[in-house]
């Protein structure tokens, strides 16, 4: 069922030219998410420029009982942002609200819009001497809005946490147009329930985030990284055990990458070099940072490589001699997804257990894959630093995708059987979309999936907010 007519002069009316796509060849890319898993289809994609307009958006839609799907960068991995495929709901895309609005280098706080990416977040705080250390695959394309949506974790929640724990404050548009003004900068602000923290991880099925305050770091003075072959998961563990006791504070990230998944990245993607003499079963990319000038985090790092090559916790390491080099180490991490994508259908499992249990994970998930799929490629990769690994599986050699894909579910279920054996989580970072919520129902009590739905009934009791996302909620 389209929209009104009535209802699509008004937001014309509201927004102008600018502000409204309508032609199917526009709203097109708004309606299909970035793995390709979904499309959806939808009449208009609204594109309001001011806080005012996204609550005047709201309130036309919700008269009118017409769902909206929030959209900001569209780079979700379980199809998020992607509208229905029968045209009833609307796109409403955050991208032109994209106004740094403060910035305080003695308050380490950013103010910010929600369609503002997190590349030019991230620069706006190095312009100003600061740091703001979220740091994800996708950061040139994503929003503010969409990470804090979704909880983003990435390459520096070992040390910093994820999205959530850079929050102070949030502006949010409620289900029925009102707005909540949460921007506070206050560290401490015990006034009863945390309510920032109801809508960063909700999707976008209880409000529609517009602005955030956001904590930052003082910029690193100084930098190591090191490139690690391993001869074991078990040696990774204890390589990690090792750089904490040796320098905790300063460990931002322990990233993994299994053989087969760094085989793909030098095969597929373009001058990319292994950057040790030797391949090895297991890698790691370690990088350790501080605020502290002339504080010898490299040759600290390098002795630390040194013990632990003494007790055969390690095969092989480089260490970064410049920036570029750096650069070049982490390329080969955060080019996984891609080289996977170029070389064909990939079913993929973004889990997280206790750092511990990580071995058997990749031991028993990888023997459950292979006997209902003989032939699988297993390239599992990620923050082992904090347990969340994307343990991803790609079509055999010579296998077609479609024949593949249609193994999907039942490999995430065996995939995730193991996960839970684990006291783990089926989806660590990505989040639920229109892909889990299955999972949710067969993985988490009914009781907590009870309290979920009452919270969703509560701040939108029309499901008119991104409606069949994360719960398969009331539908208007």
């Amino acid at each position: 069922m389209m929209p009104p007519a009535s209802l699509i002069v008004a937001f014309e009316r509201l927004l102008g030219p600018a502000g409204l796509l309508t032609d199917p060849h526009d709203t097109a890319p708004f309606a299909t998410d970035w793995r390709g898993l979904y499309h959806g289809r939808t009449a208009i994609v609204l594109r309001p420029a001011t806080t005012a307009e996204v609550v005047e958006c709201v309130r036309l839609a919700a008269a009118a009982r017409v769902p909206l799907v929030p959209q900001g960068g569209n780079t979700s991995m379980v199809g998020g942002a992607v509208p229905a495929e029968d045209g009833s709901e609307i796109v409403l895309s955050l991208c032109r609200l994209d106004r740094v609005r403060a910035i305080d280098p003695l308050d380490l706080t950013v103010t910010l819009e929600a369609g503002v990416t997190l590349k030019a977040a991230q620069d706006r705080a190095a312009a100003a001497g600061l740091w703001l250390p979220l740091s994800i695959s996708s950061e040139g394309t994503a929003d503010i809005g969409g990470v804090l949506a979704t909880n983003a974790g990435g390459n520096n929640t070992l040390r910093f946490g994820n999205a959530r724990e850079r929050v102070l404050g949030l502006e949010v548009v409620l289900a029925d147009g009102s707005l909540w003004n949460g921007l506070r900068r206050l560290r401490k602000d015990n006034t009863g329930y945390a309510l920032r923290q109801l809508f960063v991880g909700s999707e976008g099925t209880l409000g529609i985030i517009t602005a955030a305050v956001l904590r930052l770091e003082p910029a690193p003075a100084e930098r190591a990284a090191a490139f690690v072959g391993l001869p074991s998961a078990e040696a990774a563990l204890a390589l990690l055990a090792r750089l904490q006791r040796h320098d905790a504070a300063a460990l931002i990230a322990f990233e993994y990458m299994s053989a087969a998944g760094l085989e793909l990245v030098l095969t597929h993607i373009a001058a990319t070099r292994l950057p040790l003499a030797r391949p090895a079963p297991h890698y790691a990319l370690i990088e350790l940072a501080g605020s502290r000038p002339g504080a010898g985090l490299g040759p600290g790092l390098e002795a630390a490589l040194a013990a632990a090559l003494e007790e055969g916790e390690i095969i092989d390491a480089a260490l970064a001699s410049s920036e570029a080099q750096r650069t070049a180490f982490w390329r080969l991490r955060e080019e996984h997804s891609e080289a996977q994508k170029l070389a064909g259908a990939s079913v993929k499992n973004d889990i997280s257990v206790p750092v511990p249990a990580i071995p058997d994970l990749l031991r028993r998930a990888a023997a459950a894959a292979h006997a209902l799929v003989p032939g699988v490629r297993v390239a599992p990769f990620g923050h082992l630093g904090d347990g969340n690994i994307h343990f991803n599986l790609i079509q055999p050699e010579g296998a077609s995708s479609e024949s593949f894909l249609a193994q999907g579910e039942p490999l995430m279920e065996a995939v995730n059987e193991v996960v839970l054996s684990l006291d783990g989580s089926f989806s660590a970072e990505h989040g639920i979309g229109r892909l889990k919520p299955p999972m949710l129902a067969r993985f988490r009590s009914p009781t907590e999936v009870s309290l979920l739905r009452r919270i969703k009934t509560a701040l939108d009791p029309e499901g008119l907010l991104n409606p069949g996302k994360l719960l398969p909620m009331i539908r208007p």
